[in-house]
Parts: structure tokens; C-alpha cells; sequence
């Protein structure tokens, strides 16, 4: 099945190399652009970048940094003719006339179980509400933010020693997984994705350096 992927952290490595290995056909990958990194501001490419850059075989990568530079490669996407799209933590919400290249559109892995936890920070604000448990949704992808009907999904409990790293680890390989179980029976019918109960989403944002600040006044 030719695919395209839209990714850009660690967490959306795993993804892509389950894809890779199970002998889909990535065609491009649309990742963000290249960002100064470090005290230094040294100029550095995402991880999933330098993934395919270190990979045995040439995929064609695109750097969109705003929606208008995204619709103008909208051609290049078209020629690829791509069965379908996958999204892992890719950070830009993708516009319509990207989200009907593919034949059988776009579906996206999110770390929790939506409804709950939409936006930016799903992991993190798991473990800052002391959740016991958390998972990873397959959705299909619509205009609005993690809004699509429910492909699949699946649950994961949440140790007291867990931090973002380790349950981060934990809902990918989860997620890789269940991605790759689910796609032959999305793609064949077998599943009918369902609606999400809107009226119980919550939402997250993007955490940020100032969030860290410790209230000294608390216990």
C-alpha cells in the first residue's frame, strides 16, 4: 500500500519503522522544518528527518513551515497517488484539500483515549491529573483537532513511577502496533469507525518551560 507520513518528534518514529518493516510503501513524508537547537542554536533537522536521511532507501521529504507552504506542494502529494495517510504527532492541523488526496484518506495515532485529552499534551497531562490509566486512539483524521470518528483503540495502565519519557515509550509501541492490526481491516471494511461523544472531550495544551515553575507555597 503506498502511504504518505506526517511526523516529526521521537514519538513518530516507531510509527513509521512498523510501517516500513510490515512492507508498506512510504512515498514522501511531511515533517516540520529544520529548528535551532541547544544553547548553541545549532540548525537541526527533526528525528524523523535524520531517520529517513540514515535509511537504506531515498523518500522524498517536505519541510512545510505554514499552511499556505503545505497546499503548494498539494500537486507533488497528488501525483503520488497515495492510498492513505498516516499522522504521528505531527503538530499542525491539516487542511481539506490535503486531507482528500488520499483515496482512503487520513488517520492519525493519538496517545489517549479520546474524547479525553485532545490537543498538544495528551501524555503529559495524564500523569499531571494522576490518571490510573490512559491509551491510544486510531482515528480518522477530519478538519477539526483530533475530532474524527474512533477507528480503534486500546488501554494502558499508568505506573506511579512513570514520567513523560517512559509512557511515551509505552503508548508508541502500543500504538505502532495496533496501527499496523488495524489498517487491513480499516482498509478492507471490516471496521466502521465510530463517532466520538463530543460532549465529553477534554483538552490539552502545549506545555511550555514557564509551566515547570514550582509553587513553593504548595506541599
Amino acid at each position: 500500500m503506498k502511504l504518505i507520513f506526517f511526523g516529526t518528534p521521537e514519538f513518530a518514529i516507531p510509527v513509521l519503522e512498523a510501517l516500513v518493516n510490515v512492507g508498506h510503501d512510504i512515498a514522501a513524508v511531511i515533517t516540520k522544518p529544520d529548528e535551532p537547537v541547544g544553547r548553541k542554536q545549532i540548525l537541526t533537522s527533526p528525528p524523523v528527518k535524520q531517520l529517513i536521511a540514515n535509511g537504506k532507501r531515498p523518500i522524498e521529504i517536505f519541510q512545510p513551515a505554514t499552511k499556505s507552504e503545505l497546499l503548494s506542494i498539494s500537486h507533488k502529494l497528488l501525483a503520488i497517488k497515495p492510498d492513505l495517510a498516516i499522522i504521528a504527532a505531527y503538530g499542525k492541523i491539516i487542511p481539506k484539500e490535503i486531507l482528500n488526496i488520499p483515496s482512503r484518506g487520513f488517520i492519525n495515532v493519538h496517545p489517549s483515549l479520546l474524547p479525553k485529552y485532545r490537543g498538544a499534551s495528551p501524555i503529559q497531562y495524564a500523569i499531571l491529573n494522576g490518571d490510573k490509566k490512559t491509551g491510544v486512539t486510531i482515528m480518522k483524521v477530519d478538519e477539526e483537532m483530533d475530532h474524527g470518528p474512533v477507528i480503534a483503540n486500546s488501554k494502558l495502565l499508568i505506573d506511579d513511577i512513570d514520567t513523560y519519557e517512559s509512557l511515551s515509550q509505552k503508548l508508541v509501541k502500543l500504538g505502532a502496533e495496533l496501527l499496523i492490526k488495524t489498517i487491513p481491516d480499516y482498509i478492507s471494511g471490516k471496521i466502521k469507525p465510530i463517532p466520538q461523544e463530543h460532549n465529553k472531550a477534554t483538552y490539552t495544551k502545549i506545555i511550555k518551560k514557564e509551566d515547570g515553575r514550582i509553587n513553593w507555597t504548595k506541599s
